[in-house]
């Protein structure tokens, strides 16, 4: 293993530490619980926004903390799901009367800590309601979870309900849009390589060096199929195929497009897969609104890339044109 660590047990709270001290105006850090909250959090009557998820997948959460998106975020150790008492710690310093919303991707671990703090949270008289994000459609059920699995259409999520609690809508209204802009949001990924977790120092599963995993997980869960080193082309129609029928997407549709690195692809590999993915969905009629580009939930060093459709309507596209303020900048 070659990476940038110290002790590998504190490899989370010091990239948290180092996130905080970059961001010193916006976020504020507490390592007793590894919470990135707003530096303004609580907000006065405005619903707040918690997502809490294994490390290893930034920028995905804690690097989506700021004004128009998330309130806070309380990650784990890597790939693990975040402790009870961290959820239950953030929601105590995000609640007010206007209440709290977590935004839960579907692996068993973080709907069981997120589910028992709500409990708890409840009990004390805090408001809180879930979304669940669900957005795989490479298999139905995988090593992690029941159902779906929640990956990177987690984004678009954020971005809409984050929209929604700026502009002061109420804990109902933004569970509605969170939930509506799941439903139309559909994703699957293919990795050239495994990746490997600083307190593992190996690979966590292993591919030839022909070989790429089809419908791959975040965390490395199987996918589909192990297949031969296909060409961008040929991923592009595999992932589009499977995507597109899900839904299913139409001619006429007008979508948001997002290719996410897994976090060892280089951008260029990833602006060749757009442009196969902008022509094949012109080909079919479907009109490209919006694009992402870039690493948005990350698995490591994993090198590999996800698709994402996000099928439009007006409002859910004035939401994710809204403004917002995260820690990542471009200059």
């Amino acid at each position: 293993m070659k990476k940038f660590v110290n002790d590998p047990k504190q490899f989370v709270p010091e990239m948290l530490e180092g996130l905080a001290l970059a961001n010193p105006d916006t976020l504020t850090y507490d390592p007793a619980f590894n919470l990135i909250l707003r530096a303004d959090a609580p907000v006065k009557d405005k619903v707040a926004i918690l997502q809490g998820s294994g490390s290893g997948h930034e920028p995905a959460h804690v690097m989506a903390v700021g004004r128009g998106m998330l309130d806070g975020a309380c990650p784990g150790d890597v790939f693990a799901a975040p402790p009870m008492d961290y959820v239950l710690e953030a929601t105590r310093r995000l609640a007010t009367d206007a209440g709290v919303i977590y935004i839960v991707n579907n692996y068993t671990g973080d709907r069981m800590a997120f589910e028992m703090a709500q409990e708890l949270a409840e009990a004390e008289g805090i408001r809180v309601r879930t979304v669940l994000v669900n957005d795989d459609v490479a298999v139905k059920d995988s090593t992690y979870t029941v159902g779906r699995r929640g990956v990177a259409g987690n984004f678009f999520v954020i971005k809409a309900m984050g929209a929604a609690a700026e502009k002061g809508a109420d804990i109902d209204e933004v569970v509605r849009v969170g939930e509506h802009v799941n439903s139309v949001t559909r994703s699957m990924g293919l990795a050239l390589t495994s990746c490997t977790p600083p307190a593992k120092g190996s690979p966590i599963f292993d591919l030839g060096e022909d070989e790429a995993e089809l419908g791959v997980g975040i965390h490395g869960e199987p996918g589909r199929e192990r297949v031969r080193v296909p060409s961008a082309g040929a991923i592009v129609r595999e992932l589009g195929e499977a995507i597109i029928s899900d839904l299913p997407f139409q001619k006429g549709d007008r979508v948001a497009v997002m290719i996410n690195g897994l976090g060892g692809t280089p951008v260029s590999e990833l602006y060749l897969l757009y442009g196969l993915v902008h022509k094949d969905l012109q080909a079919r009629g479907i009109t490209v609104e919006r694009n992402y580009i870039g690493e948005y939930c990350t698995s490591l060093d994993m090198v590999g890339a996800s698709l994402t459709l996000v099928r439009l309507d007006d409002e859910i596209s004035e939401l994710l044109a809204a403004p917002a303020e995260v820690p990542i900048r471009v200059f």
